[in-house]
């Protein structure tokens, strides 16, 4: 890696709330700068799985995650630094409001000089569009800024009162994207829903990035985007990840069900030296040859039905698990190990049974924020985010530690049978490689 400063244009794309359409605008704007042949690079601010698919669709390049807390500053400092490198443009997509949460996407932008697109909702204000813009602007003191966009407009009209709202200031009107179900993102119990389960998913986000096209914000070129050019300077050198699973093959669960891959991890397992090869449990594909397995979050609930006959893949993994070799399972991955899952409408699915006890899908989110996990050979941080529970008669072997605020309080259970490990928590494996290494070998909690 290269450790001389490298600038490159980039933008965070903001909100005063989640629900004002992010997700639409940052793909849009990736989607329009790729069409045109720029080299764009997008990020998630944040624990996020689904928002990235979408980002990796638009710009065609493995998304990752910024996070100062989950995924440390060193390492947004790395990934930004050789995304500039090999881009006219970084995209990073913000999480929730922008002043929300410790840290917030404020903060990042902060660190790292990244100036920020405010996108506001503005199908139902008029003048308060103006109050909103100036207090995103100048709320904090020192932020980097880009502009505001008026998302879901209602017509021209609409549009032009919102522009004249704004104060005599440098809060930058950046244009108006109208309401259109044409580039709607669809939503389930989770988020959005995954871009790959979508024929059309492509066709929204080109309609999204055609309206975003009539702005000024899409009418930018080149030399335009050269007033967002950010210099990021290099990382601190680091020490190399030791081989600790030099020689050993990971078997991950990859398809519908089992999506929520941080392809960081993917990267740090590899770092450790370890093969990966993929399987689908919903196309009843037995584990390939491995030593270890890791079955990711996703959605299992959604395709219950056809998990509970997934017949092969289920004995595959009994086995493996008969020949003591070990098992990580992540959320999702760890309700299809359970012997039932009861839907919220009372239908019930049997599932595989390596785990005593039974997972109850929940109307409400039953778990939400950041969790760091303490194992001998160091702590791993990551998160944890479900609409479900688990019923079961094993007595937790550990317990997360949930972080709000620099408090800790105890997060989730980690479960162990045999050589199964499972627990709710989603891990970012880059933050502690070394305990990552002890998931997947024989050594226990």
């Amino acid at each position: 890696m290269s450790t001389a400063p490298v600038s490159c244009p980039a933008v965070l794309v903001a909100a005063p709330a989640s629900g004002q359409g992010k997700t639409t605008v940052a793909a849009a704007l990736a989607r329009l700068h790729t069409r045109a042949g720029r080299r764009v690079r997008a990020f998630k601010c944040g624990p996020d799985f689904l928002d990235p698919h979408w980002l990796t669709l638009a710009s065609g390049h493995p998304v990752d995650n910024l996070d100062l807390w989950m995924t440390g500053e060193a390492g947004c400092r790395a990934r930004l630094h050789a995304a500039a490198a090999d881009a006219d443009l970084l995209v990073i997509e913000g999480v929730m409001g922008l002043f929300d949460g410790t840290p917030s996407a404020a903060g990042l932008a902060q660190r790292f000089g990244l100036p920020v697109l405010a996108v506001i909702d503005a199908s139902a204000m008029a003048g308060t569009f103006g109050a909103l813009a100036h207090g995103l602007r100048h709320y904090r003191a020192g932020l980097p800024w880009a502009g505001v966009l008026a998302n879901r407009v209602a017509s021209a009209g609409h549009a032009q009162m919102l522009e004249a709202a704004l104060p005599t200031d440098d809060s930058g009107w950046l244009g108006a994207v109208p309401r259109d179900a044409a580039f709607t993102l669809p939503e389930r119990h989770l988020g959005l829903t995954v871009a790959s389960e979508l024929p059309d998913a492509m066709a929204r986000l080109d309609a999204a990035a055609d309206a975003l096209a009539a702005t000024p914000l899409g009418q930018m070129d080149t030399a335009a985007l050269a007033r967002w050019a950010v210099p990021f300077e290099a990382p601190p050198a680091h020490t190399p990840t030791p081989p600790l699973l030099a020689g050993r093959t990971i078997a991950v669960a990859r398809d519908a069900a089992f999506c929520f891959i941080y392809p960081a991890n993917l990267d740090t397992l590899r770092a450790l030296g370890a093969q990966v090869v993929f399987f689908s449990p919903l196309a009843n594909e037995p584990l390939p040859a491995c030593d270890a397995v890791w079955l990711p979050g996703g959605y299992p609930e959604l395709h219950a039905q056809t998990l509970q006959h997934a017949a092969l893949c289920r004995a595959s993994l009994l086995a493996h698990v008969a020949a003591h070799k070990p098992v990580w399972a992540e959320c999702g991955g760890m309700m299809v190990l359970f012997e039932l899952l009861l839907q919220v409408d009372g239908q019930t699915h049997p599932q595989w049974g390596l785990l005593p006890g039974q997972v109850s899908m929940q109307k409400r989110l039953a778990a939400l924020g950041p969790q760091q996990l303490t194992l001998p050979a160091g702590t791993l941080r990551g998160h944890t985010f479900h609409y479900s529970r688990c019923d079961t008669p094993l007595a937790p072997v550990a317990h997360t530690e949930a972080v709000r605020g620099g408090v800790t309080k105890p997060g989730e259970a980690v479960y162990q049978r045999g050589s199964v490990r499972a627990s709710y928590f989603h891990a970012w494996f880059a933050s502690a490689p070394e305990a990552t290494a002890s998931l997947f070998m024989e050594a226990p909690l």
